[in-house]
């Protein structure tokens, strides 16, 4: 609804008036369709029985069983959706998943490994360099998981003195939002992050922190024009609060844009990366005078070798395995190795493609 309001505002849009893809009220229909699970809660649906499982990838974030019931023994079929890493702050493992029929499994990674440096020393390094070129400091972060997973790394910095207690915006109300949800569902935690809260610490609050949620307060941060962090959504820059920010600090020099997370092809973020040196937002062409640096290390997706750990940990291998959610590279390299290593049939489907299972 902002972007809508903006583009007609500016007129850089060719609808007349431009009109946001839904309202919150549309949000607030929605909302109520919804009905929560909990996890490994037996759902049945038209004979079929579904659990959710942790994946370990956001909080709330499940690889989704199916069990159904043919003429012979039932069969189990096992979506991973968005597979998360182990030994990641806030979040559990992702729970291993046994006598698994069909496999269907993300493959975002599937030719990459999340470099073994510490992302943590990486983060405050560019944090100190920025601070000292006494220029501001963008991030963006999906509003939902990388968000507070930033928030946390922030906070430890801080009181480990690696970063001096600069001032930190979140400015996205779904961020602000969801942080609330985080800090409400502390259940949910790893076990280390459970005993800090219990040990009084707030993993979410760095110090000098400041959540804005509406416009005003957004426009206000332009006025910092130095010794700042600012977190703001969308994490590839395919919309959001951060364009705005974009549009104002790029052309500047002393400014850093920092990408902790993976930037799909044509996306904002990957011509960033890619060198470029204007883009293109809000039907303006916005020059990039400002250092451009990424951070590896805090995606939440598995890399090749944590999603071949963790299918190491079926107790059989599955009659099918597809791989979905992966450029065309990572797919097929991941094929690869899952084939290689552990002998399994792998099948990467083509746009539209169908498959009928025995089940």
């Amino acid at each position: 609804m902002e972007d809508a309001r903006w583009a007609n505002k500016k007129g850089y849009t060719k609808h007349r008036p431009a009109l946001p893809l839904y309202t919150s009220d549309d949000a607030e229909k929605a909302l109520g369709q919804l009905e929560s699970v909990n996890y490994g809660e037996s759902l049945y649906l038209s004979g079929l029985r579904v659990k959710f499982k942790d994946a370990g990838h956001i909080l709330g974030s499940s690889f989704v069983e199916i069990r159904t019931k043919g003429e012979g023994d039932s069969k189990k079929v096992l979506f991973s959706g968005d597979l998360g890493r182990p030994g990641r702050p806030i979040l559990r493992d992702p729970m291993q998943a046994f006598n698994v029929d069909y496999l269907i499994l993300e493959s975002t990674y599937g030719n990459r490994l999340h470099e073994a440096n510490s992302p943590e020393e990486e983060l405050a390094k560019v944090i100190n360099q920025s601070m000292g070129r006494g220029g501001v400091l963008l991030i963006p972060a999906f509003a939902v998981g990388r968000t507070q997973q930033i928030l946390f790394v922030l906070r430890e910095l801080q009181e480990e003195g690696k970063i001096p207690p600069v001032k930190i915006f979140v400015d996205s109300p779904m961020a602000v939002d969801t942080t609330g949800v985080f800090e409400r569902r502390r259940g949910d935690y790893d076990l280390e992050s459970k005993i800090l809260e219990l040990n009084g610490k707030r993993i979410l609050q760095p110090k000098k922190l400041t959540l804005t949620r509406d416009r005003k307060q957004s426009k206000k941060i332009d006025q910092i024009k130095s010794g700042a962090i600012i977190i703001s959504a969308s994490g590839m820059l395919s919309g959001g609060r951060i364009l705005h920010h974009l549009i104002r600090r790029l052309p500047k020099k002393e400014n850093t844009l920092l990408f902790i997370g993976y930037q799909a092809e044509g996306t904002r973020g990957r011509a960033l990366l890619e060198g470029s040196q204007k883009i293109k937002i809000h039907g303006e062409e916005v020059p990039v005078n400002a250092r451009v640096e990424q951070v590896s290390g805090y995606s939440g997706h598995a890399d090749y070798n944590e999603i071949l750990a963790w299918l190491m940990g079926f107790n059989r291998k599955p009659k099918k395995t597809f791989l979905v959610h992966g450029e065309k590279e990572s797919s097929e390299a991941l094929s690869e190795k899952i084939r290689g290593l552990l002998g399994w049939d792998v099948e990467i489907p083509a746009f539209g493609q169908g498959f009928d299972l025995e089940l």
